[in-house]
């Protein structure tokens, strides 16, 4: 049963979880999804990661928990979910477009109208020519990365004992590495291109794991981030302003406590 109470955000846009993989962060997005509410939740590619699952990743309770989560999100605010393909859940390519009811879509794209604004939307792994083309790579690469978020995982572990932050180490490197930092740039200016040509005010991403928000040439670029390093998400407010949202830095405790009350008071 939906309420008459104002979500929080009109629009929150999430990617990258990566569910069915090891470095998924399941449980955080869950903290977060209980948290926030929206009027329309986009969930912007690589969801599922089915090439972990295909070779031997594990779907977890809390990765279910996370669609139950949405479901949650569908029933109490009427939230309208719009999800769109990625390259890791390429396996929804057998069934898009494909509509369920009045208030879930599965899609390829999507183009968001907002405040006088157009905001093209798409996970942008059509401009990675590794992903898209040489398939085989980009599984050797998958390897890679799944190792040094392993590393990555027991350096945290140490550093927490020690009463120290979270910190990414493959973060770091992509800034530090000019190949990467190249790619990205790229990365960003083809997507500018993209919404050029759709005649769109901005472009919204996900699939490089770096959330961000800018001007280039005019146009608003914005990237979600992820859910596996830098757990962040994009969102709008009912003034039509774009913010990125980063899970350590919210106070969860208070979100939960202002949403119960206003519970209590209905």
């Amino acid at each position: 049963m939906s309420v008459n109470y104002q979500p929080t955000y009109k629009t929150i846009v999430i990617s990258d979880l990566h569910l069915g993989s090891k470095g998924a962060k399941a449980k955080e997005v869950n903290e977060f999804l209980k948290a926030y509410s929206c009027h329309q939740l986009i969930l912007n590619g690589d969801i599922i990661d089915g090439w972990q699952l295909k070779k031997g990743g594990e779907w977890k309770k809390k990765h279910t928990g996370f669609f139950r989560a949405v479901l949650k999100m569908m029933d109490r605010w009427d939230t309208e979910v719009i999800y769109l393909r990625g390259n890791h859940d390429d396996f929804l390519d057998q069934i898009i477009p494909l509509k369920i009811g009045k208030q879930f879509s599965i899609r390829r794209d999507y183009t968001l109208k907002s405040f006088g604004k157009k905001y093209f939307i798409t996970h942008g792994d059509i401009f990675d020519s590794i992903t898209s083309q040489m398939k085989w790579l980009a599984y050797l690469g998958d390897i890679g990365y799944t190792f040094l978020l392993w590393v990555n995982k027991w350096y945290n572990y140490h550093r927490e004992r020690q009463g120290k932050p979270y910190y990414s180490l493959s973060q770091t490197i992509k800034q530090k590495v000019k190949a990467a930092v190249n790619f990205i740039s790229d990365f960003e200016e083809k997507l500018v291109e993209l919404a050029i040509a759709q005649e769109a005010d901005g472009i919204i991403c996900g699939h490089i794991h770096k959330a961000e928000i800018k001007e280039i040439r005019g146009i608003s670029y914005m990237n979600s981030g992820d859910w596996v390093e830098s757990l962040t998400a994009l969102v709008e407010t009912h003034q039509g302003e774009w913010q990125i949202l980063q899970y350590p830095d919210f106070d969860l405790k208070k979100e939960l406590k202002e949403i119960l009350s206003d519970q209590m008071t209905l």
